[in-house]
């Protein structure tokens, strides 16, 4: 092989056009050589190794056929766009390729410049990234070195116990108690609350959460079981210490399940802004803030010097987060959509006006089911409900909640349910809880993924032994919580 053909052969730089090996006599002393690539008629995937074609000269009809013969054998390769063939005329195929050849160099090598300096940026913030990083890791090493204490108290209310008071264990299980951080949020790294009193043999979860102000972003989110809560201060810690701009902080109490541990209130104020406060009045709540410490650190750092520490449950990353119940209106609305082969002479699923709650009697064949339309907001991440079989002698059985599309048919969803079959990916089923007359129980449904449209809620329960009597299974004490951030799908209900 001649020096002049090993030459010919060796690849060349930005191949972008593609031709027939028919036309490469007249192409290949033209202005396009120096980006052309022959295609002959057997050329395979191997041919177009280290090249990206963009368009197709041709210099003849013959040359324009067998190219685009080529490209359609071509076609197999995933990653190959459809390459537009052009037909040059003869008689002008000089400043016709001329033309060819500053449209494509000349966007390409502006796209290429602009990468290169895109990527030569991005090349630089990396290295500035790591560098940050780096400083900041050798500066938290360097206060734990020295044993610098990386969480300090800024501020104290301690409990005041006036004889008078009521106690607020009741209302937090009808709403929740808000208190506003009299400090900033900057550095805040956790906060004590104080407990009073634990009542003996209670079930249930204190739900506790953090958020600014002035947006309504979330921080963190706590679920405590009760046996966990100790009297005297129990201490929280945030995920991290806040950073960023000042902002006020509030922290929202409520409960779910029994009787809840007793909070302690400290001393009358005269500021109205940081006394707490909720939705429904009572007496003990009047110009007094909640027993609080409030503690900073770090800003940015994971603090470690709190003791006994909660840590949260979830970490809400910046989401609007929203409280809210079921109304009694359309809790009054529960339909049967129970699918069973037995019809008992009673009513099986009902509203009990006085008690707010919804009667789901389990039978011994079958699913019981209560549905409640258009119930469930989109957004909604977390539902807890309270359960009880209303009678000493009640049999026991299981109960659980389900949430359905609007479009969905409920029954259908119940019966792949009772067959043992797997839900569509759209409904959530929050699983089978045993229940018993001795104990009431608490149900915690937390999804993986926010719910992202309206949708109807299910209360099921079915039979746990062979005997069903008395089992009056009541559910009550609805909590929902919702991620603002996401937007409602429209969807028509299942007639």
């Amino acid at each position: 092989m001649s020096l002049s053909a090993t030459i010919h052969r060796l690849p060349r730089r930005n191949r972008y056009v593609v031709a027939s090996s028919c036309d490469q006599e007249a192409l290949e002393t033209s202005p396009l050589g120096d980006l052309l690539l022959f295609l002959d008629p057997e050329t395979d995937a191997e041919g177009l190794r280290g090249t990206f074609p963009l368009i197709g000269v041709a210099a003849s009809d013959a040359g324009s056929k067998a190219l685009q013969a080529a490209l359609k054998r071509l076609r197999k390769i995933g990653s190959l766009p459809d390459v537009p063939v052009i037909r040059l005329q003869e008689a002008a195929l000089a400043s016709d390729a001329e033309l060819v050849v500053q449209v494509l160099e000349g966007g390409l090598g502006r796209l290429s410049r602009h990468m290169a300096g895109a990527n030569t940026e991005l090349a630089t913030l990396r290295r500035e990234r790591e560098t940050l990083f780096e400083n900041y890791r050798a500066l938290e090493n360097a206060f734990h070195a020295r044993n610098w204490d990386t969480v300090s108290e800024v501020f104290g209310h301690g409990p005041f116990i006036d004889p008078k008071d009521q106690g607020l264990a009741a209302l937090l299980r009808e709403t929740e108690i808000v208190q506003l951080f009299p400090v900033s949020s900057y550095a805040v790294s956790g906060f004590a609350v104080h407990v009073r009193d634990i009542p003996a043999d209670e079930t249930g979860q204190l739900v506790v959460t953090l958020d600014y102000v002035e947006s309504g972003e979330g921080i963190a989110e706590w679920l405590i079981p009760y046996d966990s809560i100790t009297e005297g201060w129990n201490f929280f810690s945030l995920p991290k210490a806040c950073d960023g701009s000042p902002r006020t902080l509030r922290l929202k109490i409520s409960a779910t399940g029994g009787l809840p541990p007793e909070l302690s209130l400290g001393h009358v104020i005269t500021n109205e802004r940081y006394a707490a406060q909720a939705r429904m009045p009572h007496a003990d709540l009047d110009m007094r803030p909640l027993a609080l410490r409030i503690f900073t650190g770090l800003p940015g750092a994971r603090p470690t010097a709190l003791p006994n520490v909660f840590t949260p449950s979830t970490v809400i990353s910046g989401r609007k987060v929203e409280d809210y119940r079921l109304p009694v209106e359309l809790l009054r609305a529960v339909a049967n959509v129970s699918l069973s082969p037995i019809e008992p002479s009673f009513p099986t699923v009902r509203f009990l006006e006085l008690e707010d709650a919804i009667v789901c009697h389990p039978l011994s064949e079958g699913i019981t089911a209560g549905a409640v339309r258009r119930v469930v907001a989109p957004g909604t991440a977390r539902i807890s409900a309270r359960a009880v079989i209303d009678h000493p002698e009640g049999k026991p059985g299981t109960v659980g909640l389900m949430l359905v599309p609007l479009s969905a048919d409920i029954r259908k969803q119940i019966e792949a349910l009772a067959d043992g079959r797997s839900l569509p990916p759209t409904t959530f089923f929050s699983g089978w809880t045993e229940i018993t007359a001795e104990q009431p129980i608490d149900i915690n449904f937390m999804l993986e993924i926010p719910t992202s449209r309206t949708m109807d809620l299910v209360v099921l329960s079915k039979a746990a032994t062979n005997s069903v009597d008395f089992a009056w299974l009541k559910v009550f004490n609805f909590r929902l919580v919702k991620y603002l951030e996401k937007s409602p799908v429209r969807e028509v209900a299942n007639a």
